[in-house]
């Protein structure tokens, strides 16, 4: 991802874009997308491992919280 914009900035409007789509990502999450994606990892694989660890996190979440009501 080449911009002419200074790094801080072109992070904070992919931030706002972010949220503006609900993503879920905070800027250390956004900025790790960024540095994968510009070292050529497919950012359709890398969004479809985070929603899969979201997946597992919610799962272990549920188990965990079922298992402390008892």
């Amino acid at each position: 991802i080449s911009t002419s914009l200074n790094p801080l900035l072109f992070i904070s409007v992919l931030l706002e874009i972010s949220r503006l789509l609900n993503t879920g990502l905070d800027m250390e999450s956004l900025s790790i997308c960024v540095r994968l994606c510009e070292q050529g990892i497919n950012p359709e694989a890398l969004s479809s491992v985070i929603k899969e660890l979201r997946k597992a996190s919610e799962g272990l979440k549920v188990r965990i919280n079922k298992y402390c009501l008892f």
